[in-house]
């Protein structure tokens, strides 16, 4: 025998109330009143002839019944949406939302988008700067750029630039202080840390360089603070050459040394494997791509006004 489908704002309004566990939640994520709630879950335990909820000291609670019907009525609602974005033909002109972390974004990303612009005049960009994994589904978001490991389940990643370490001062702290000869001279010099203060001593270490002390000098929780205190010349820091590459070319900063370290992690290109091949998403897979692997211009090197203080005998 097959039964009847109840209502679809039936089903609806008993997935919300069963959801916050109040009908006056679902009743505001619905636009409805809570009279309407209330009605919609009536004719729904009537169509089934059972209770769903159980009703206590001024709350309201699934029965066994609603326990039992929630997780294939949840699935459903779940199933439908997930087709319908499967199946609906997206608009491929207008905006695409880019989520980048904002040190990318500011440094890296937003420089050379005008190039993209330029291959699609059709496509508007709208950039927004988060840390947070992307919600795709939430938060009208088509693409991510994150720093990470890139494993991220159920969404494809793709590797767009790997993160390398190198040291990195004002051209006017250089002067001052003199080109450093090897790494550990850099010991000596003020320098600016990441949040947690470990950069320097990993980078130190990397470099069979032990015993460093503990890490001094001011330290920023944002890489663009970060970088914005190096651009300032209040002391050296480690931050990423691909990231910074510019900066180098045009003499804002010097690298002080010609040694890395390459981070475990690296900035990814995120996106629902859904939306994957949907032609303005994949636009910016290959622009963004081709965009890393350009050669920079060879970083200018800052010729210090005097020597390093170890090679005038201090």
């Amino acid at each position: 025998m097959e039964y009847q489908l109840p209502p679809l704002n039936a089903l609806r309004a008993f997935e919300a109330t069963a959801r916050h566990l109040s009908v006056k939640n679902a009743a505001d994520e619905l636009c409805v009143t809570a009279g309407a709630v209330s009605q919609l879950i009536k004719s729904l335990e009537l169509h089934l002839g059972v209770a769903l909820f159980r009703r206590a000291n001024r709350g309201i609670f699934l029965s066994d019944a609603g326990q039992a019907y929630l997780p294939p009525v949840r699935n459903a609602f779940r199933q439908i949406s997930d087709a319908t974005r499967r199946v609906a033909v997206p608009a491929e002109t207008g905006i695409l939302t880019i989520s980048a972390t904002p040190f990318f974004a500011a440094a890296w990303l937003v420089p050379r988008l005008k190039g993209f612009q330029d291959a699609h005049p059709d496509i508007d960009l709208q950039v927004v700067s988060s840390t947070a994994l992307a919600d795709f589904s939430r938060d009208g978001v088509d693409v991510a750029v994150r720093h990470g490991l890139g494993c991220y389940p159920g969404l494809s990643s793709q590797r767009v630039l790997t993160v390398e370490i190198v040291p990195v001062a004002a051209p006017a702290l250089v002067q001052r202080l003199g080109m450093p000869v090897a790494p550990a001279e850099l010991k000596r010099w003020p320098r600016v840390n990441d949040a947690d203060r470990k950069a320097w001593q990993l980078w130190f270490k990397a470099q069979g360089i032990e015993d460093m002390g503990p890490a001094r000098g001011p330290s920023f929780d944002d890489s663009g603070l970060l970088l914005k205190a190096v651009l300032m010349g209040q002391g050296a820091a480690l931050l990423p050459a691909a990231v910074v590459a510019d900066d180098l070319a045009e003499g804002r900063l010097v690298q002080l040394c010609n040694v890395s370290w390459i981070e475990d992690f690296a900035y990814y290109l995120v996106c629902p494997e859904s939306s994957r091949d949907r032609p303005k998403v994949a636009a910016f897979r290959e622009w963004i791509a081709a965009e890393a692997c350009k050669k920079t211009a060879k970083p200018r090197r800052q010729v210090p006004v005097k020597a390093a203080r170890s090679r005038a005998g201090s």
